[in-house]
This record gives C-alpha cells, structure tokens and sequence, in this order.
C-alpha cells in the first residue's frame, strides 16, 4: 500500500497535460487510492464510489454504521499540490450524494483523522 511518504514524491511534480490522462497522473491517483484503502482498513471503513476523472478524482467513504463522508481532490494539473493540502471532505446521506453537508478542507496527513471525528459528530 502506498505511504504518505510516496506520495509526497509528487510535491511540486508537474504532471502531464492532454486530451488522454497520463499515466503518471494514473500511477499517481492509483497510490492514493491505494493509501485511502489502508485508511479504510485501519478504521474498519469501506471505500466505495470512486470516481476517476481526467486529472482528479472523488471517492466516498462508508462506516460500519452506514454513514458516509465524501472526498475530493482538485485538478492536479491547475491546483498543484492541493491534492496534499487541500483535499474537500464533507458529510454525505448516501454514496452518490454529491451535495452533501457543508464543505470542509484538510491535508492528507489530517485526513484520516477529521474524516473519524465527522464520523464521530454524525
């Protein structure tokens, strides 16, 4: 499973631009999702709804009482770095709620912990 500490390879890191996702922008969303399974799998959570897009992505994440947070990371193209320390959570009633509660933001050291105390105030 891939580590914070991979990821942080990609500060800074101008990822490749076109009509086709690159694929070092693949490998990269690839060892994110990865490291947010390992995240699930700490907490006993369950990931689901990943949407894969062009250059970002967004993801839902379930607890054992069926409730759900949503995730998502900007462009990376456009947003450097944002992917690390501005990443969107917020509440969600279902796995394709994408309005959701109010917007929140974290870095993804943080992430997995405000992501447990939403859970918690939920």
């Amino acid at each position: 499973m891939a580590t914070i500490k991979e990821l942080e390879k990609y500060l800074n890191y101008e990822f490749s631009s076109g009509p086709y996702t690159g694929e070092d922008y693949k490998n990269f969303q690839n060892k994110y999702i990865n490291h947010l399974r390992s995240i699930c799998r700490e907490y006993n959570w369950e990931l689901v709804n990943i949407g894969k897009n062009h250059y970002c992505f967004s993801a839902f994440i379930r607890n054992q009482e069926n409730k759900y947070v949503y995730i998502s990371i900007s462009d990376v193209r456009f947003f450097s770095n944002e992917w690390y320390y501005h990443i969107l959570y917020r509440t969600a009633a279902h796995e394709k709620d994408y309005r959701g509660g109010c917007n929140q933001y974290t870095n993804l050291q943080g992430l997995q912990y405000n992501i447990q105390n939403l859970f918690l105030r939920t």
